[in-house]
């Protein structure tokens, strides 16, 4: 869990930093960073950006609080029965699909050209190596077969609009129940 916030500390302020200080260095990056029309456009798509992530990691990690733990004696913070209802039918992974773009957001409330288009992407894809090698590999020692069985019917992540519409927590239309 420690491991987890430092690198969650790394990609954002880490991620800041050096997109701030690269943007100063390159000149393309430098002329948008002072440019106020660049940050009336990434300001607020920032912002609907971070109001998602924050929705989604409320929602999932609620989903997961109510249904993924039995008895008492479960970890705070941890699961010990395997969800697969509501939006992790879709998906095996919200929670990370909707924290992939914190790092994104962050880097659009900035407005850092260089966090943007190039730093938030690396961790992005950071983030999904770390999912496939790490979340995944902690899922099967738990869960084993059960785990398996759901990882063949089930994909890492989907950008389907109803399961989008569920990671937001919003219901699906009545004639999609």
């Amino acid at each position: 869990m420690i491991a987890r916030m430092i690198m969650w500390f790394l990609f954002l302020v880490g991620g800041s930093a050096l997109g701030l200080w690269l943007d100063v260095q390159w000149s393309w990056a430098r002329t948008l960073l002072l440019n106020p029309w660049w940050h009336v456009t990434t300001l607020p798509l920032g912002a609907l950006l971070l109001w998602g992530v924050m929705r989604v990691s409320r929602y999932t990690g609620r989903l997961l609080a109510r249904m993924g733990r039995e008895g008492e004696d479960a970890p705070r913070m941890d699961t010990n029965k395997l969800v697969t209802v509501d939006v992790d039918a879709c998906m095996r992974h919200p929670m990370h699909l909707g924290l992939m773009f914190f790092p994104l957001a962050i880097a659009l409330l900035l407005g850092s050209p260089t966090f943007i288009f190039i730093i938030a992407p690396i961790e992005m894809v950071i983030m999904v190596i770390l999912i496939k090698l790490v979340e995944e590999r902690e899922a099967l020692a738990k869960f084993g077969d059960a785990y398996r069985a759901y990882m063949k019917t089930t994909p890492m992540f989907s950008l389907r609009p109803d399961c989008i519409r569920k990671m937001l927590g919003e219901p699906l239309p009545k004639d999609r129940r």
